[in-house]
Formats: structure tokens, C-alpha cells, sequence
């Protein structure tokens, strides 16, 4: 049995998109990291996403766990030209595509960007090479919303769509297990 521990990333507070732009992290909510880092295996790996606000984050959370090097398959969905803008600008840019992409997730990808489905099989491949080398393992993945969101698909077998309806807020955590097949256990828990 791998238990996953998904941690989304602390806060950028940024106001417009961010994919594979990499911004930085707040960590000044050093007591909120604190009790996260209680609530998450003492003995688990570390693996973060290689965008600085993931690592920085991982970084805050390592303590003695054992760091597995950055994967740049656990970035978050490449927005390609909307990365940097803000959602009414996208909106009135690509009025058809962009709502598309939110109310059809599957195969539709913003101009120069990636699709749920290729991001999907991005996130899962890594997730499968990871389950395969440590089959006993509890992970903790710090990662981005989206990737988070491809993996309670995964584990819960619903659309796309119904898995864009979950909340996952920054520094909380999602656990998945993985033995033999897939079950979620808790979705957007916040220490």
C-alpha cells in the first residue's frame, strides 16, 4: 500500500493565472506550516513539483524526511499564452475556448498550452513509476492545484469536470491510497 499526502503549495498571491510561470511562495504563516508538518509522516518521502513555490514549500516541510529529487511532471498545467493573465482577460480573449476549457476538461488546451488529459497522464505516469520503486512508501507530493485535482480523479473514477468542483486550498492536504487500485481518504484536509 503507497499512501499519497498531497500538499498544495503555500500561497503566491497572485490574481492571475499561473501554470508553468514560476512565481514564489508566501511562507510567512509560519505557524500554519508548523502544524502541517506535524500532521503529515514523520517518515514519509518528499517530492515536490520543480516550480520554486512547490519546492520552497517542500523545502519548509522537510525536517528530516527523506527528499526525492524535484519532478518537473508534477508542474502544474502548462496554460501556455494564458499563463499571466487574468480569467476576464482569457474570457474576452477566447471567449468559445476558454469556457471550453472549463466546462469540457478532457482534450481542450488553451493556445500553446496542455490539456487536462495530457496534464492527467503527465501526473499519473510519475505517480506510477513512484508507486512501482516504493510500493510501501507514504509520499508526500507537494504540488498545484490541477495535478492534485488529476490524482482525486484518478481515485475516485469521476469526470474531469466533477473533479474541478473540489476545493483544494493552499498548504492543505489530500490523501490517496493506492493498493492495487485506488481510494480516497480525505480531500482538502487543513491542519
Amino acid at each position: 500500500m503507497t499512501v499519497w499526502h498531497w500538499v498544495r503549495h503555500a500561497p503566491t498571491h497572485e490574481t492571475a493565472f499561473v501554470g508553468w510561470r514560476d512565481v514564489p511562495a508566501d511562507l510567512s504563516d509560519r505557524a500554519r506550516i508548523a502544524r502541517l508538518d506535524a500532521a503529515l509522516p514523520a517518515g514519509a518521502l518528499l517530492v515536490s513539483s520543480d516550480l520554486s513555490r512547490a519546492v520552497a514549500t517542500a523545502d519548509a516541510l522537510a525536517g528530516g524526511r527523506t527528499r526525492l529529487p524535484h519532478a518537473a511532471d508534477l508542474r502544474e498545467f502548462n496554460l501556455g499564452d494564458w499563463d499571466g493573465l487574468r480569467f476576464d482577460v482569457v474570457a474576452a480573449r477566447d471567449p468559445v475556448l476558454s469556457r471550453r476549457y472549463w466546462e469540457e476538461p478532457g482534450d481542450v488546451a488553451p493556445p500553446g498550452g496542455e490539456s487536462w488529459n495530457a496534464a492527467a497522464e503527465r501526473v499519473a505516469g510519475f505517480v506510477d513509476r513512484i508507486n512501482a520503486v516504493h510500493p510501501e512508501a507514504e509520499i508526500i507530493a507537494v504540488a498545484h492545484i490541477g495535478v492534485i485535482l488529476t490524482q482525486i480523479q484518478r481515485a475516485s473514477s469521476c469526470t474531469a469536470y466533477e473533479a474541478l468542483a473540489h476545493e483544494i486550498g493552499n498548504l492543505s492536504v489530500t490523501h490517496l491510497v493506492h493498493e492495487g487500485g485506488w481510494r480516497v481518504e480525505a480531500i482538502n484536509r487543513c491542519p
